[in-house]
């Protein structure tokens, strides 16, 4: 009978939605917070005025359930709800308090009513916010999963169109797609390298990515994450790295069609050489002289390795097309370069690494495709 007459009594609302541990912990918080006022409440209208001390008691109650103790109860609509509630059966019993108690200090009146209009602000401020803050979050995750659907409905559709082609390919005719710069699509050489005193690598490439095509490969052994690397980074020029030391290669390569780069190296002064198209670009010396290439470390295509077989930066990631990979133990002969880049019959493959399909294997999405030297090119 006393609940019926009282003009505060809020019923509380059944509900059979499992609450999360710190969710059910709110709710419990907002049910003894709007218990409490009610029972002030009902006490100042059965008493017919508020007191100084039981109008700052009142005021303390709603601080202690949130804002400066426990900043996350701010954000959790259902508790600044039952705030927002509170502070209107605030509002409304200070204003009946004036009305029939005019003995009361009137300077104290004000002074909370003007707290409690400044808080309830802040609350709705929240919950508007809040509320606005909905519709874009679910549209947000609503488009993240379009994409996603079909990022995966395409991946299916090549590995589909793979299947397909390897049924009728040599193993050696294929290149690598790298599509996106990303941190986790490469390719792994299953085997490592053996201790080389000299080398030549050359490959296929077809890039127009801007700035930097990335990085072609990377090879690392345990202690030195840049054993041997092939980078074209940002506004640089494209770098070979040997064991953390820098040869400039004055290779332009970004325009979208097919070339093809060969770089030769010996420890004995460091002396390397760079072609393109089968034609010297540039030579030079001192690059990590008497330094042999380590064997038992990782060879990634595509990446570049900051740990031993890791650490991925998205930024320095290859973009673009790769294809007849191939590292010898020697340095090839400006004529046999030239057999390669101009797809001869007398053109060998290495003996280090050769380019086979069985050699490699691929992650994150990037994809094999049919590709036969010089009849594809540009």
């Amino acid at each position: 009978a006393h609940r019926r007459r009282c003009a505060c009594y809020i019923k509380p609302e059944r509900t059979t939605t499992r609450l999360q541990p710190a969710q059910a912990v709110r709710q419990r918080k907002g049910a003894l917070l709007k218990s409490l006022v009610q029972k002030r409440l009902r006490k100042q209208t059965r008493h017919g005025g508020w007191s100084e001390r039981d109008a700052l008691e009142t005021f303390d109650t709603f601080l202690s359930f949130g804002g400066r103790d426990e900043p996350g109860l701010w954000t959790d609509p259902v508790h600044l709800h039952v705030r927002a509630q509170g502070y209107g059966h605030m509002r409304r019993h200070t204003q009946f308090s004036r009305n029939n108690n005019s003995v009361q200090a009137n300077s104290l009146k004000d002074l909370l009513q003007t707290k409690i209009d400044d808080l309830e602000k802040q609350v709705l401020s929240r919950v508007n916010g809040l509320e606005e803050g909905k519709p874009g979050l679910r549209n947000e995750s609503e488009q993240r999963g379009r994409v996603e659907s079909t990022l995966t409905s395409l991946h299916q559709r090549i590995t589909d169109l793979e299947k397909g082609q390897k049924e009728n390919r040599p193993l050696d005719k294929f290149q690598l797609t790298f599509p996106l710069r990303t941190n986790y699509m490469y390719a792994k050489v299953k085997k490592s390298l053996p201790e080389m005193y000299a080398f030549t690598v050359c490959m296929w490439l077809k890039s127009n990515a801007s700035p930097g095509v990335g990085t072609p490969f990377s090879y690392a052994v345990p202690g030195q994450a840049n054993e041997l690397v092939l980078i074209e980074w940002g506004n640089n020029p494209m770098e070979m790295l040997i064991n953390d030391k820098v040869a400039k290669l004055p290779f332009l390569i970004n325009d979208g069609k097919w070339h093809h780069i060969c770089i030769t190296w010996t420890t004995r002064d460091g002396v390397w050489e760079a072609y393109q198209d089968g034609v010297m670009r540039g030579n030079g010396d001192s690059l990590a002289p008497y330094h042999p290439i380590k064997p038992q470390g990782v060879l990634i295509l595509g990446q570049e390795q900051d740990t031993l077989g890791g650490g991925f930066d998205a930024t320095q990631a290859f973009v673009g097309d790769m294809a007849n990979f191939n590292i010898w133990d020697r340095k090839l002969s400006v004529g046999e370069i030239y057999n390669l880049a101009t797809c001869s019959s007398k053109a060998q493959v290495g003996n280090v690494f050769s380019w086979l399909e069985t050699s490699i294997e691929i992650y994150g999405g990037a994809s094999k495709w049919t590709f036969e030297a010089c009849r594809q090119l540009n």
